[in-house]
């Protein structure tokens, strides 16, 4: 079936990937974390990001939300590329307008959950909606109520975050981000944060979501969780693409020794 080319003067065509990376370079100092990666997240598919720690997945994930600078390289949302001003440490995004647009339409939901302590759960969900798109707070409250009943924790409305177990925290935290009704979730190590036994409370949410054909970018230790829910996944070794591709090659039939050694130490318990 032919696929209709997206006009370039209509970044925000369906045809155009949600997400974009070329080129992407990172560095802390001296220290080159990401070195020249490319990624493409398509609408409505997973990309799951696997690797040993340190190898660059959650930076590579900051910086698809702009919350970390890079040095060099292309970032597009929806075919409309960051616009920059300086060049190597000193770049940074030319259009604060820009910036707070594209971030409000990725949502992303963190290790450690980054509730706000003096808000109830329901409070936490609405925020965002409210106060920076400034969208109506009975009709928010209305949506809030309701993904918070799809998370599984719609009981827990007026409860505060510490009244709740670590699972029912990140499925709040997940309810957040979908109220927002973002273009992509991203998803940095949701369940590494929590006892196994919470791990599925918030596995489960995620698995449902891409049945939904969400656009989410999974940053995960769970390799079961990257082949359940991915239809692409990509390896980092060192700041740099080793391996990448649908979850049943990459899981099945690794091609490089690096992957093959990876997937033995993280999958021998």
């Amino acid at each position: 079936m032919m696929t209709q080319t997206p006009s370039p003067t209509d970044p925000a065509s369906d045809a155009a990937p949600v997400i974009q990376i070329k080129g992407l370079h990172k560095s802390y100092g001296p220290l080159e974390v990401l070195k020249g990666v490319s990624m493409t997240a398509p609408r409505g598919h997973v990309i799951s990001l696997i690797g040993s720690s340190g190898s660059g997945k959650s930076t590579l994930l900051r910086c698809c939300n702009l919350l970390e600078n890079s040095q060099a390289g292309e970032i597009l949302f929806e075919g409309e590329p960051v616009r920059w001003k300086g060049q190597g440490q000193a770049r940074q995004p030319a259009d604060r307008a820009q910036v707070t647009r594209m971030r409000t339409n990725l949502s992303m939901v963190f290790q450690q959950f980054n509730l706000w302590a003096h808000m109830t759960i329901l409070q936490n969900v609405m925020e965002a909606p409210v106060t920076v798109l400034g969208e109506d707070r009975a009709l928010v409250e209305t949506r809030a109520r309701a993904l918070l009943a799809k998370v599984g924790i719609g009981d827990k409305a007026d409860a505060w975050p510490a009244q709740l177990s670590g699972g029912q925290q990140q499925r709040a935290a997940i309810a957040r981000a979908l109220c927002m009704q973002p273009k992509a979730l991203l998803f940095d190590e949701p369940t590494s944060a929590l006892d196994p036994e919470l791990q599925q409370e918030v596995v489960k949410v995620i698995k449902d979501l891409a049945g939904e054909h969400r656009t989410m970018i999974l940053v995960t230790h769970d390799m079961r969780l990257a082949a359940d829910v991915s239809d692409h996944v990509v390896f980092l070794h060192q700041g740099v693409i080793c391996e990448e591709g649908p979850p049943d090659r990459l899981f099945g039939n690794p091609q490089t020794d690096r992957l093959r050694g990876f997937l033995s130490a993280t999958m021998a318990t």
